[in-house]
């Protein structure tokens, strides 16, 4: 299979949940370091992309031995839909003649993924696949602990069960996760979002799917890596 992989990794400048995230000191080295360096571990993976619109991540990401792309200002908001990135870091490379075959975007707050889960990513895309996601079980089912609130605080259950008084009997729902996603860039060229297309997922257990959101994904990111030690 000499279907030619590039990775890349988006990482904005700013964040509300967490300033400076993409580069915070994870056990002495920058978050987004990990997904570089694990985009070099996979063997699949040709080059190596970084698009961001800051001067800091962009010379961490060249001293880790990324390529840079830089991220147009409008497509770096917080209500910059991260799809439009998609877009022009393809079109970008396209403009440039870096022509590829499977995109793989490993976001920067995914630092636990292993390279095993990378991998099943990759060989999940076949012929009937659009598009690879990742998803680890969710603790909470929407069909007992979620519920939508109106203004004055009265409250409904998100999708009301159909006949299901335990839990246990639901059907086992999962959270998407950023661990990694794997798609065709002539796809991300036509489409919208990814679930414009045939998505598959593949599980990845909790402790690699750490999603850092925020202080306390932080930590808990931190103590795992504590402990595999």
């Amino acid at each position: 299979n000499m279907k030619k992989v590039f990775a890349f990794i988006f990482a904005r400048g700013g964040s509300k949940g967490l300033p400076n995230k993409n580069i915070l000191p994870l056990k002495g080295k920058p978050l987004i370091a990990y997904s570089i360096e694990m985009a070099k571990l996979v063997k699949r993976v040709d080059q190596v992309f970084v698009s961001t619109d800051n001067d800091n991540i962009k010379s961490i990401a060249k001293k880790f031995g990324a390529n840079v792309i830089d991220r147009p200002a409008e497509l770096a908001h917080d209500k910059s839909p991260e799809f439009e990135a998609w877009k022009h870091a393809i079109t970008h490379l396209k403009n440039i003649g870096e022509e590829f075959d499977i995109f793989l975007s490993l976001p920067a707050t995914s630092p636990l993924r292993d390279q095993s889960d990378v991998n099943t990513c990759l060989e999940a895309l076949d012929s009937d696949t659009d598009v690879v996601v990742t998803v680890t079980p969710a603790s909470r089912s929407p069909h007992f602990n979620m519920v939508s609130r109106d203004g004055r605080g009265y409250s409904k259950l998100l999708i009301p069960s159909a006949g299901f008084s335990r839990r246990q009997d639901a059907p086992i729902v999962y959270d998407m996760t950023t661990v990694a996603y794997v798609l065709r860039p002539n796809f991300i060229l036509q489409k919208k979002n990814i679930f414009d297309g045939k998505v598959k997922s593949v599980v990845v257990p909790k402790q690699r799917a750490v999603d850092i959101d925020d202080i306390y994904d932080f930590k808990m990111a931190e103590i795992i890596l504590q402990e595999q030690e």
